[in-house]
């Protein structure tokens, strides 16, 4: 943190909540952390969790845009294979197809 950062801590007033939060979006930061479980010295199971919270804007500057491209976030989840559905039922229906509307 700058020394701008840190004016309201040194005159005694707390940090907001949305100023806090402001930072990390803004900033970024990584939990990290491991869990393993070992019987007699040998690994049974081992879980890696690594967790990044920062705004969109931040991450796409990091080269992390995922979410763009996911069916189920953009709101497509399997829409075109619905759609191409449909329609090869309404051509063997007789039934004029979303297409030609």
């Amino acid at each position: 943190m700058s020394s701008r950062d840190l004016e309201g801590y040194r005159s005694g007033q707390p940090a907001q909540l949305a100023d806090v939060l402001e930072r990390v979006l803004d900033k970024g930061i990584v939990i990290a952390g491991d869990i393993q479980i070992h019987l007699l010295d040998i690994e049974l199971l081992t879980v890696k969790i690594r967790l990044l919270i920062a705004s969109a804007d931040k991450a796409r500057e990091m080269g992390i845009d995922w979410w763009q491209n996911d069916p189920f976030l953009s709101g497509q989840n399997g829409r075109k294979s619905l759609d191409d559905r449909l329609r090869a039922l309404e051509e063997k229906a007789g039934l004029p197809t979303s297409e030609d509307e």
